[in-house]
């Protein structure tokens, strides 16, 4: 016991200062800042996937202090994030939990620690920064006007337009957070899992992407918030209208990338090359509308194994 103990501790002491240094890198060196960002959580995660989650907590808090002790509390709150996720992750890995759950934790995790350290950041400062950008957005589009109207007489952007497109953003705030902190989950864990594999860790597999297939659930939560936007009409700016307009953003983003994966996977049975498919990428995201029937239809009938069977044949 005392020998595990040591080894938990040498360990530990050793993921801290990793974790630290990379923190560190991220505060001073520019040129690499997003790469150590990226790679933060790594020894975070290694040592919580080998050892217990109360001894990865305690040294994701030791990170965290000496982070901001050597940096200042300008990165705190990335270390915080940070941390958290390679808990998180670890603990995963740990638990031998599937990938989806590893995806799913990881996101709520990021998403609640965004959450934590905006609130703290109000509270304490009294800045609220959406609020800030939304001022200066609406600013930035009336200079553009002004000078438009200077050079040819007439204004590129109508008022109304640009205060329902600023009203339409600050109203999706909550969509777009709730997507950011997702997508900057599958950012770490996509360079991370490769890496801890290698150091010796049962990391679950991601399978392609173009075998995605998301739960028949998102059909349902599609058709209920069609049937409140159909039959409900929600009073634009109440509390029910904003949960519908962020969670159709939500869904609508799920379907898109459904109906991109079923794309990936009609050029593969196909036996085109894979440039195909990033042409075909680029080609989908201004057809989103298209994309979204697509990614329902995949979802809600067997289109698969009907493609499988004529490449078969």
């Amino acid at each position: 016991m005392p020998n595990n103990q040591t080894k938990a501790l040498l360990h530990g002491s050793m993921m801290v200062a990793i974790f630290t240094l990379l923190m560190l890198i991220s505060a001073y060196v520019p040129f690499i800042r997003i790469v150590s960002l990226i790679f933060a959580p790594l020894p975070i995660a290694w040592y919580s996937a080998n050892y217990k989650r109360s001894s990865s907590v305690f040294v994701a808090v030791v990170g965290c202090i000496l982070t901001t002790l050597t940096t200042g509390l300008i990165m705190l709150p990335f270390a915080f994030v940070l941390a958290l996720l390679g808990v998180v992750i670890g603990n995963a890995i740990n638990q031998k939990k599937s990938k989806l759950y590893l995806f799913m934790s990881s996101g709520v995790a990021v998403l609640l620690s965004m959450t934590i350290v905006y609130v703290a950041y109000v509270q304490f400062t009294g800045i609220n920064m959406i609020n800030i950008s939304m001022e200066l957005f609406r600013e930035s589009y009336e200079q553009s006007n002004e000078l438009t109207k200077t050079m040819t007489g007439q204004e590129a952007f109508q008022p109304e337009l640009i205060e329902a497109l600023l009203k339409t953003v600050e109203l999706t705030i909550p969509a777009i957070v709730t997507l950011s902190a997702f997508m900057t989950a599958f950012i770490v864990m996509t360079f991370n899992l490769p890496v801890l594999k290698r150091l010796g860790l049962d990391v679950p597999k991601f399978p392609p992407f173009q075998h995605m297939r998301l739960p028949r659930s998102i059909l349902w939560y599609y058709m209920i918030v069609l049937c409140i936007n159909l039959f409900m009409r929600p009073e634009a700016g109440s509390t029910l209208d904003i949960i519908v307009l962020n969670v159709s953003y939500v869904l609508w983003m799920l379907l898109i990338l459904q109906g991109i994966s079923f794309i990936h996977y009609l050029i593969s049975k196909k036996g085109m090359p894979n440039a195909v498919k990033w042409i075909a990428t680029l080609l989908a995201l201004p057809l989103s509308s298209f994309m979204i029937l697509l990614g329902i239809v995949d979802l809600g009938f067997d289109v698969r194994s009907l493609v499988k069977g004529k490449t078969k044949e």
